[in-house]
């Protein structure tokens, strides 16, 4: 597993040191995740853990919880107005310099939400959230979508940090159109011999970003504490996406950025982010 620790001249110049961007890139290409830590400032984060902790209270007694596969495993959006947005959240220099790197100009982000692992013993199944492009591959194409994942508490194998299967990005086999994106018993037993899953430590103010094709479940969480989590999806500029992420009027010029562009509808009033996600058990 590559870790990389955001030092303090990063942090002066805004950007990764070349050489150890080329570390974060190819760990990506060949593992399929690399981890960041320090890249977010801790106050910012603080602010997003008191609300999406309170936040995952509700969303837990709603009539009907937007659950993901099993009971448990919750899908909750980030607060999408001030004072919960932040630059170093949703355009995050250093993510953007991997991404970037790995998609090429005009990266564009279309997803801003995430899930939160409650208190609870249930593994989901083993899935990837997107399949290849094309069938019948030999060989895996690059990377077409990124998921970078904010912890908003350090997250652990005790309460539920992500499983990885390193390098199963690279597996053809999964496509898009498949349908079920859960990996049957068949490939799972394949590749069980020479793949050895695990639950990357990511403390609060880190990234994780991962190819979207990587083998992965949500664990149970033992803790008593819920643990929720941002995810933002970074496409390649002519991948089309659908939609677009409803941010409060305002926000403009917070997510304005030369190398990201945020599919965002700035509207008036309020946003519903606790009730509009639904249950399911994610088919593409």
């Amino acid at each position: 597993m590559t870790e990389l620790a955001i030092t303090q001249a990063e942090k002066e110049h805004g950007h990764l040191e070349d050489t150890r961007l080329a570390m974060a890139v190819r760990a990506v290409r060949e593992e399929g995740f690399v981890v960041l830590h320090n890249a977010i400032d801790p106050a910012h984060i603080a602010v997003l853990r008191e609300r999406m902790l309170a936040d995952a209270a509700q969303i837990a007694a709603l009539d009907q919880v937007p659950y993901q596969f099993r009971t448990g495993h919750l899908q909750q959006d980030p607060p999408p107005f001030s004072p919960y947005l932040f630059r170093d959240v949703l355009v995050n220099a250093f993510a953007v310099d991997i991404t970037h790197a790995l998609l090429g100009e005009g990266v564009k982000n279309a997803f801003y939400s995430g899930n939160c692992c409650l208190p609870n013993n249930n593994r989901q199944p083993l899935h990837v959230d997107i399949g290849h492009l094309w069938h019948g591959l030999q060989k895996a194409h690059p990377a077409h979508a990124l998921v970078v994942n904010v912890p908003v508490v350090d997250m652990t194998a005790e309460n539920g940090s992500t499983e990885l299967w390193p390098g199963t990005h690279l597996d053809t086999t999964r496509t898009m159109g498949d349908g079920d994106i859960k990996i049957p018993d068949t490939a799972l037993e394949r590749v069980r011999a020479r793949v050895q899953p695990l639950q990357p430590n990511v403390p609060a103010g880190g990234l994780l970003i991962r190819d979207m094709r990587l083998w992965h479940c949500g664990m149970p969480n033992h803790t008593k504490i819920a643990r929720p989590m941002i995810a933002m999806i970074h496409w390649p500029r002519w991948y089309r996406t659908d939609g677009k992420v409803r941010f409060a009027k305002g926000s403009e010029a917070l997510l304005a950025d030369q190398r990201l562009q945020t599919e965002a509808e700035f509207v008036e009033g309020p946003i519903d982010y606790i009730g509009r996600n639904a249950s399911y058990d994610y088919a593409e």
